[in-house]
């Protein structure tokens, strides 16, 4: 199996003033190639710390991906600690130095003598190029490792990996087949439940039973050789039995998604008012596109379940809607939910314990129940149903 592995680089990636998506990025996209990561670093920017990172790590993997460090600043170091950690000096590429005055000229700008730098790399080295932006890459061989340094910069590191780099990988290796994972996301139960009726499971070799946990949710991950996929899928069942009704959604499709794409396959338009979430379920729909056709926020204000579910048909009608949804105001870890359909409304007053978390947390858990109640009836399910934790306190059908 080739050791594939990839170096962060920056201050402000080591110390947490970003996100690194670009790690996560790169991590799924060479999972699905076959080539797995093996390995994760972050090193900040200091010129020494980076020399002994790539000096080390050249040593155990085939592959590594270096991201970031090649702008026009004094803190970008990734051109000079290759050239020290290869032993040789940087040299202008007169190639790229060209390319990037024309970038600026065409944009009817004049090229600052500091990007000058970003032409500097290291003797022998093979430039990588990138179309988008004036931070080239390069690729070298040190030890056993091959290396490639990329630009930091989400956009541009993505079409070099995409459209430069894979390539040039298989020219090079033969990719093994990539892993085979069957997940689905459950939500209501906690992962020490869900574990508790899982780990007892019989499973192949080399075939995990994984569990993630981002609140609201869990994620239950069979993760193993395509080989074993025949084993998987007869597995498979075992573990859908066990999330029940908790049970959300297979395979990397969101709820709002899902939502969104049965809303459409069945030529339903929906309303939305929230107070509590404000917002946060319009956003997800829009996001994927449902046909939504009005939404609002509103203040929280004290209702009766009868009060939600009124004026939640009222407001169905008034947009003349074949769905409306509301969320209301949280009193006391409790919350009234309702959704008009064509055959009634529904609506429920529900009970989570979730004070521990923060607000936007706790929105989001609203947001879930709701989009639960509409999945469960497009799915021609209960509308209404205990999930673990998430209690039902009351319900009213008009």
């Amino acid at each position: 199996m080739l050791q594939t592995e990839m170096l962060s680089t920056g201050d402000e990636v080591l110390h947490g003033q970003i996100v690194d998506t670009n790690a996560a990025w790169l991590a799924t996209l060479f999972f699905e190639q076959g080539l797995p990561l093996t390995r994760r670093n972050t090193v900040g920017d200091s010129l020494e710390s980076l020399v002994a990172a790539l000096t080390e790590r050249s040593q155990h993997a085939d592959i590594l991906i270096v991201n970031g460090g090649l702008g026009p600043t004094s803190d970008d170091l990734s051109a000079e600690a290759a050239a020290r950690a290869l032993g040789v000096e940087l040299e202008l590429h007169e190639g790229w130095l060209a390319t990037m005055e024309r970038f600026f000229t065409e944009r009817g700008r004049v090229m600052a003598a500091s990007n000058r730098k970003q032409a500097l790399l290291p003797a022998g080295s093979e430039m990588i190029d990138n179309p988008v932006g004036t931070a080239c890459g390069f690729a070298i061989k040190l030890n056993r490792c091959l290396i490639f340094f990329t630009p930091g910069v989400p956009s541009e590191f993505k079409r070099m990996v995409e459209h430069e780099i894979l390539p040039r990988l298989r020219e090079r290796f033969t990719f093994p087949e990539p892993p085979l994972c069957l997940r689905l996301t459950t939500f209501g139960r906690s992962e020490s439940d869900l574990a508790a009726q899982l780990d007892t499971l019989t499973l192949p070799p080399d075939v995990v039973m994984g569990y993630r946990s981002s609140t609201p949710i869990i994620e239950l991950k069979l993760t193993g050789p395509a080989s074993r996929r025949a084993e998987m899928e007869a597995i498979w069942p075992h573990v859908r039995e066990v999330a029940g009704d908790s049970l959300i959604f297979e395979g990397t499709e969101t709820l709002p998604a899902q939502i969104a794409r049965c809303l459409r396959e069945q030529q339903l338009s929906i309303t939305l008012s929230e107070q509590f979430t404000a917002g946060l379920l319009a956003l997800q729909l829009t996001d994927a596109d449902a046909p939504l056709l009005a939404s609002e926020v509103l203040p929280a204000q004290v209702e009766t379940l009868a009060q939600t579910a009124h004026w939640n048909v009222e407001r169905c009608r008034r947009h003349l809607a074949d769905l409306a949804l509301s969320i209301a105001s949280v009193e006391d870890d409790e919350i009234n939910i309702a959704l008009t359909t064509p055959q009634g409304t529904h609506a429920v007053r529900l009970r989570f314990n979730a004070s521990r978390y923060a607000r936007r947390i706790r929105q989001e858990i609203c947001a879930m129940m709701a989009l639960t109640l509409v999945r469960r009836w497009l799915n021609g399910q209960a509308v209404t149903a205990s999930q673990g934790w998430v209690q039902v306190v009351d319900t009213l059908t008009v």
